[in-house]
């Protein structure tokens, strides 16, 4: 872990903050979740950095998923119930999003979800390698402008520390609706060890079988812009 950036100077670019909360979200934040929060990740309980160990978030070995952004949880609470035998770690750093996954976990009932309410990158820092089974980036933030394409999470700085955690063979998904987007991704996702499996058009227009729009998905075909769904494979051996 030599070489870490402290995340106190870690540059993050993006609201945390939103509206104000409802009452019922404070008391999710408050009580919820700090049940659920991956523990090991914060630089003041674990300065050195050590890697944290997955199955003690969900008490087995089970496979554990990872969603970047996961905006207000629809996708991930979707999966969790879909799929009970496997641990899902989701990241969002707007504590909005956060307050609103908590609500739906509540909702739902799923017992298999873990958050980091934060950069992915500082669980990055902390992740074994090779830990990872299924990794989702779905509707991230499109930085449209040239001057910020930098801050995209499809670049090296987040893409190489993605394919180390995940496990050779596991699928990582991104969908978006921003074109320029869909080129970056195509561009750097397989020089950081990725293989696009698409074989024919619908591989890209078409969702996921076990797919639910999100509500970025639903205000990005109200406002008239196309999916894309990208599925990528960790290539080695």
């Amino acid at each position: 872990m030599a070489g870490r950036v402290h995340p106190a100077r870690r540059n993050f670019h993006g609201r945390r903050h939103g509206k104000s909360l409802r009452a019922s979200q404070r008391a999710y934040l408050e009580h919820d979740l700090r049940a659920l929060r991956v523990p090991g990740v914060e630089w003041d309980e674990n300065p050195e950095r050590r890697p944290i160990d997955p199955a003690t978030l969900f008490g087995d070995d089970r496979p554990v998923w990872l969603e970047v952004g996961f905006g207000g949880g629809e996708h991930m609470v979707h999966q969790a119930a879909r799929n009970p035998d496997v641990g899902i770690i989701g990241c969002e750093p707007f504590i909005n999003g956060v307050a609103m996954l908590l609500g739906k976990i509540r909702a739902a009932g799923t017992g298999n979800i873990a958050i980091h309410p934060g950069d992915v990158r500082d669980l990055f820092d902390v992740l074994p390698d090779q830990s990872i089974d299924r990794a989702f980036l779905l509707y991230p933030d499109p930085w449209p402008k040239k001057r910020h394409h930098k801050r995209r999470f499809v670049t090296p700085e987040h893409l190489v520390p993605l394919a180390r955690v995940m496990k050779p063979g596991a699928i990582f998904r991104v969908a978006t609706d921003i074109p320029d987007y869909v080129r970056q991704t195509l561009e750097e996702v397989p020089r950081a060890g990725f293989a696009w499996l698409a074989e024919r058009p619908a591989d890209w227009r078409e969702p996921w079988p076990d797919w639910i729009p999100t509500r970025y998905e639903q205000k990005a075909l109200r406002e008239g812009r196309v999916p894309h769904y990208l599925t990528f494979r960790r290539e080695g051996a």
